[in-house]
């Protein structure tokens, strides 16, 4: 490379950086957020269904969100996107959005979700297919509803389940020790304090929380941006996450007291057996397969707390998986469309087959079938 090219290249990159300063810190962002469009086909409190893509694609796949987070940690960035590379596959795509709760839906519990909100979506997602069965597909706490739905409501036309990132055994969280261990002795009355203070526990709590889990990150944020400052690319995906973590809601009273006490101290998915007030909601009911994809570095949800759920599915078909990522990079990482997401394509395609090595060429397979659709 001459002298010429190494200063054209020099002053190429002194100008992208100086352009993504102004962006990230004077401007609006490196980036515009993004969201793949959608129609709304049912609403509701805490129920608004959103379709992606055409309106009568493929074999219908419902994704359902967790409990406070927003329904964009499907659809983060155009090549991190749940959504698009669903609707790329050919599949009908719905997603389920509870929106923001406050201190009027402190008395929500699991229930509503599980009796209520999740089977209607079903129905209505099912009925707008042509009465097709459902795959379900969601992250972290949505896994949770999911499996206490179709244990519940084994009449439901459920054809799958696929959960990322799901814990089942809440003692193989080393995060929550301390809590589980002040849970046995004070948990109630702090749980119940909280519900009537503050009708739960509110957004910027809950943001908090949820980023104290990657204190490395938000540490190492000003050097990641100073290594960075000139790769729009690198500084776009970390606004993506920001954003997604700005949108997280808060918990209902009622169940984030059940979340505390019966999925964290009682531990009882691990027994196979939910809790809820004089309910007994028995896992060994759900018979639909499953696939469980645990990521090699969450400490939210660790490989051996998802694991478990091979063991409390007596009656259903179930596979496991691992993928390189956090919580939330399992689920929409850069490395996820030839890791996690390849299990899934795998798995909806055959729930019953024998699953194959991500690493294959299934992923091109994928890719030509697409009919000249943008993957992500």
């Amino acid at each position: 490379m001459g002298i010429t090219e190494m200063a054209r290249g020099a002053a190429g990159a002194a100008f992208g950086a100086a352009r993504n300063t102004w962006s990230l810190f004077a401007g609006g962002g490196i980036a515009p957020p993004h969201r793949t469009p959608s129609v709304v086909v049912g609403d509701g409190p805490h129920r608004t269904l959103r379709r992606f893509g055409p309106e009568d694609a493929g074999d219908p796949v419902l994704l359902v969100t967790p409990l406070a987070a927003p329904s964009s940690c499907y659809d983060l960035m155009p090549d991190q996107s749940v959504v698009q590379y669903l609707v790329d596959l050919g599949r009908s795509v719905y997603v389920l959005d509870y929106g923001p709760m406050n201190v009027d839906d402190r008395d929500l519990g699991f229930e509503v979700w599980i009796d209520d909100i999740v089977p209607e979506a079903i129905h209505r997602v099912s009925e707008l297919s042509g009465n097709r069965e459902v795959d379900l597909v969601a992250w972290s706490l949505g896994g949770t509803i999911c499996l206490l739905t179709a244990a519940a409501h084994p009449e439901l036309p459920i054809r799958s389940i696929a959960a990322f990132g799901t814990p089942i055994d809440y003692t193989r969280i080393p995060l929550l020790a301390a809590a589980r261990l002040a849970g046995r002795y004070v948990g109630d009355p702090v749980l119940a304090g909280v519900s009537r203070v503050l009708g739960g526990v509110p957004a910027p709590l809950v943001q908090i929380g949820y980023r104290a889990t990657a204190l490395e990150r938000e540490l190492l944020r000003p050097w990641f941006i100073a290594l960075n400052i000139a790769d729009a690319d690198r500084l776009a995906r970390m606004e993506s996450i920001d954003r997604f973590q700005a949108g997280m809601f808060g918990y209902p009273g009622r169940l984030f007291h059940e979340m505390g006490m019966r999925l964290t101290v009682a531990n009882d998915l691990a027994s196979g057996k939910a809790r809820f007030g004089k309910r007994t909601i028995d896992l060994a009911a759900v018979t639909v397969p499953v696939l469980a994809l645990a990521g090699t570095e969450d400490v939210l949800a660790p490989v051996p707390a998802v694991e478990a759920i091979t063991g409390v599915l007596p009656n259903a078909a179930v596979r496991f998986a691992t993928a390189p990522g956090s919580h939330l990079g399992l689920l929409t990482g850069p490395t996820a469309r030839t890791t996690s997401w390849v299990h899934l394509a795998q798995f909806l395609a055959d729930p019953h087959g024998t699953p194959q090595d991500p690493a294959s060429n299934l992923e091109s397979e994928i890719r030509d079938a697409q009919s000249g659709t943008l993957a992500p």
